[in-house]
C-alpha cells in the first residue's frame, strides 16, 4: 500500500539513530548532549508507530471482508512464517555476541532461561537477561497478533469504534484506579497497555474507502500531536520515560490519523518521499534492521568508540557512521538470507524446491500431473 514500506523504513532508521544517540551521550533520560539533537530521544514512540501500522496492515483484508479474518490456523501459520525465521536467526546472532563479545547494557549475561524465554517469545511476560534490548517489542507484537482475532470479532459484532473503546477504557481505569495515576515503568507486561495503539490501527483499516479520502487526516494528526508534544517539551525526557504508559495512549490518535493520511495519499510531497526508491528499499528490510541493529550499536560504542573518544558528539558521529553503515548493510544481507525466502515461498515445500509459488501451483494443476 502507498507509503507504508517507506514509513516502516523511516521508523526502523529512527530507532537505529535513537540507539546511536542514547549510547553515546551520558544519562538518558537525563540527556546531556546538544539540544539540537534532542529530537532523537523518542525511540519508544517509533515502536508505537510500528504497532499502529501492524494493526492496520493485518486488519485491512478483514475490514474489506465484513470483518472476517478467515481460518485462525492459517492466520497463525502465516504470522509465524513471517516473523519467526528472521527473529530466531537474530536471536542466535544476539546470543553469540552477548556471550563472546559484549552483553547488553543494563542486563546480566543471557542464561539458559533467556534462551527458552526469548525463543518462545515470552520476554514480555517473564523476566530474563536479554540478549538484545530491542526484542521486547517483538514479544509484544506476537501477543497482540494473538489478540487480533478477538479484535476483529468485536469489530464485526459491535463496530470498530466500540471495539476501540472496549480495549481502551480498561487501560485507563487500571492506570487511574489500580496504579493511582502512576503506573510502574517496567520492562515487562507492556502488551496490555499497548493494546489500544494496535487496536487503533485495526480501526484505521475501516477508514480507507473513497468517502474518507477528503478527510484532512494530516491536519487532524498535527492537531492531536501538538498538545502531547508541548507537554513532553515542557516536562522533559525524564518525565517522558516515567510516563510512557500515558504517553503511548496519548500519541496513538495522532499516529493513527497520520497513518490514514499516508494511506489516503496525502500530503502528496510526503507520499513522494515515502515512495521514493531509497525509502521503499529500506522498508523492504526494516524488520531485519530492527532485529539486528542494537547488538551492532552496543559492540561499536562499548568496544570501539567510547574507549577511544569518550562520550559526546564525536562518539555519536563515529557511531552513527560506523554502526549505522554496518547495521544497514548487515540488515540487507540478513533479510536476503532470513526474510526474503520466507516472503517468496509460502511453505516448507516451496522453500525446499526453491521455486516460486506460482510455479509450484502450476505443477500441481491437474493438467500438469
Amino acid at each position: 500500500m502507498t507509503g507504508l514500506d517507506g514509513l516502516r523504513g523511516l521508523c526502523a532508521l529512527y530507532v537505529l539513530l535513537f540507539h546511536c544517540w542514547a549510547y553515546t551521550f551520558r544519562g538518558f533520560p537525563r540527556y546531556r548532549g546538544p539540544e539540537w539533537l534532542s529530537w532523537l530521544g523518542f525511540g519508544r514512540l517509533a515502536v508505537v508507530m510500528f504497532l499502529v501500522v501492524s494493526g492496520f496492515s493485518l486488519a485491512t483484508a478483514a475490514a474489506r471482508n465484513d470483518w472476517r479474518l478467515g481460518s485462525l490456523s492459517e492466520y497463525a501459520r502465516r504470522r509465524a512464517w513471517r516473523i519467526l525465521p528472521a527473529y530466531w536467526a537474530a536471536l542466535v546472532v544476539s546470543l553469540v555476541i552477548a556471550w563472546t563479545v559484549v552483553r547488553q547494557p543494563h542486563s546480566a549475561e543471557p542464561t539458559f532461561e533467556s534462551v527458552v524465554v526469548y525463543t518462545l517469545l515470552l520476554q514480555d511476560l517473564i523476566v530474563a537477561p536479554t540478549p538484545n534490548g530491542a526484542f521486547w517489542s517483538i514479544s509484544v507484537e506476537a501477543l497482540l497478533y494473538g489478540l487480533l482475532p478477538l479484535l476483529v470479532l468485536l469489530c464485526r459484532r459491535i463496530g470498530p469504534v466500540a471495539m476501540l473503546a472496549v480495549v481502551t477504557v480498561p487501560v485507563i481505569v487500571v492506570g487511574v484506579v489500580v496504579f493511582d495515576g502512576s503506573p510502574p515503568q517496567d520492562d515487562n507486561w507492556l502488551a496490555p497497555h499497548l493494546v489500544p495503539a494496535f487496536a487503533a490501527g485495526v480501526v484505521a483499516a475501516a477508514a480507507t474507502g473513497e468517502r474518507f479520502r477528503r478527510v484532512p487526516w494530516a491536519l487532524l494528526s498535527v492537531v492531536a500531536a501538538v498538545p502531547v508534544g508541548v507537554l513532553v517539551v515542557q516536562q522533559g525526557s525524564r518525565w517522558m520515560v516515567g510516563n510512557y504508559y500515558w504517553l503511548d495512549l496519548a500519541v496513538a490518535p495522532a499516529m493513527t490519523m497520520f497513518l490514514l493520511a499516508v494511506v489516503n495519499g496525502r500530503p502528496a510531497a510526503l507520499i513522494r518521499l515515502l515512495d521514493s526508491r531509497p525509502l521503499k528499499r529500506l522498508g523492504s528490510f526494516s524488520y531485519s534492521l530492527y532485529l539486528i541493529h542494537l547488538p551492532v550499536v552496543v559492540v561499536v560504542t562499548l568496544k570501539l568508540v567510547i574507549p577511544r573518544f569518550g562520550r559526546g558528539m564525536t562518539s555519536f558521529t563515529v557511531t552513527t557512521l560506523l554502526a549505522g553503515g554496518v547495521s544497514l548493510a548487515g540488515a540487507w544481507l540478513f533479510a536476503k538470507l532470513f526474510e526474503s525466502p520466507f516472503q517468496r515461498h509460502r511453505s516448507w515445500a516451496e522453500l525446499k524446491n526453491g521455486r516460486r509459488p506460482e510455479l509450484i501451483d502450476a505443477g500441481r494443476h491437474p493438467a500438469n500431473r
